[in-house]
Parts: C-alpha cells; sequence; structure tokens
C-alpha cells in the first residue's frame, strides 16, 4: 500500500490555466477517513485564490519516513480544467530528484458536491509515459484510458468536507 505514488508528468491537461477560479472550491477541507483507521492522521486542504485562474493549495497531511509517521506539509499551485466531461486539478510541484527543481505536475479529478469534495489522483500505473511534447496527448490518454480502466490510485482518493479553518492551523 505505501509503495503507491500519483501520476507524475512533465505537462498539465492544458498549456496554461484557461478557467477562472471557483470561488466554491476555495476554503479549508478536512478529510474524512475511509476506514476509520486513521492510519496517517491529519489530511486537510487550504485552498485559495492566487490569480484569476490559478490556485493556492496547502496540503496538510503526513508521510511515513521508515518506522515514524511525520508532519507533511506540501505548498502548491494548481488550476482547473477538464478532460472528457471530468474536471481535474492540474497541480504543479517540484521534483525531489537531484540537480535544479524542475517543475512536475499530478493530475487529481475533483468533484463538489455541497460542503464534500472528492479528490481522485490519477495512478502512476495509468501510463508508463511521463514526458508528453504536448498537454492535447496527455489529454487525450486520460480520456482514452479511463473509458477503458480505473485510473485513480485508491491510496490518493479522499473526501474532504469544508469547515472553517481550525485555530490550530492560524499562523
Amino acid at each position: 500500500m505505501l509503495y503507491a505514488c500519483p501520476f507524475e508528468s512533465n505537462l498539465p491537461l492544458e498549456k496554461g490555466p484557461v478557467e477562472a477560479v471557483d470561488t466554491s472550491l476555495t476554503g479549508f477541507w478536512y478529510g474524512i477517513v475511509k476506514d476509520g483507521s486513521d492510519f496517517f492522521g491529519i489530511e486537510a486542504l487550504e485552498i485559495s485564490r492566487q490569480s484569476d485562474s490559478l490556485y493556492s493549495i496547502i496540503r496538510y497531511g503526513k508521510s511515513v519516513k521508515g518506522d515514524m509517521i511525520m508532519p507533511d506539509t506540501a505548498y502548491l499551485t494548481g488550476f482547473s480544467s477538464k478532460a472528457g466531461e471530468q474536471n481535474f486539478m492540474n497541480v504543479a510541484g517540484k521534483s525531489t530528484e537531484p540537480g535544479p527543481g524542475k517543475t512536475i505536475y499530478y493530475l487529481a479529478a475533483f468533484n463538489r458536491h455541497h460542503d464534500t469534495l472528492q479528490v481522485r489522483a490519477v495512478t502512476e500505473t495509468f501510463t508508463t509515459r511521463k514526458f508528453f511534447k504536448k498537454p492535447e496527448e496527455l489529454k487525450q490518454l486520460v480520456v482514452d484510458m479511463s473509458q477503458k480502466k480505473n485510473i485513480y490510485d485508491e491510496l490518493f482518493t479522499l473526501s474532504y468536507r469544508k469547515i472553517v479553518k481550525p485555530a490550530s492551523f492560524l499562523p
């Protein structure tokens, strides 16, 4: 279970942001634990508007380092787009490979219904390709593959409930 990772790509689904920020996505979203085990503990997203079409995303979570569970906070940017009828967040991060930091993209399908946000990260096994010449190639592959099989990673699928930001998360 712990070896799974979300899919990383050199490109997002679009050349750049094309959709305006959806203010219903902004706010503090607290993770709803699926199985009650609370294996990783807190999982929360803080989404804010960075520009007309960019989101600032802070992911509060935990990661496993050897036999220890450690706090893990990630500061990301993202923009939304569609592949077929599905909404996706194109999330930009920095590669952890040695050398100068390069931007990598994670793809996560999302659906919002009232105060619940479901996020499903595309799994690393969705394709063996990591490099694409054009975003259109990646977008078409996502559409084609999603019609044939489940392209989402169960470990990185989570529902969040929108809540008022707790005082423990305030600066």
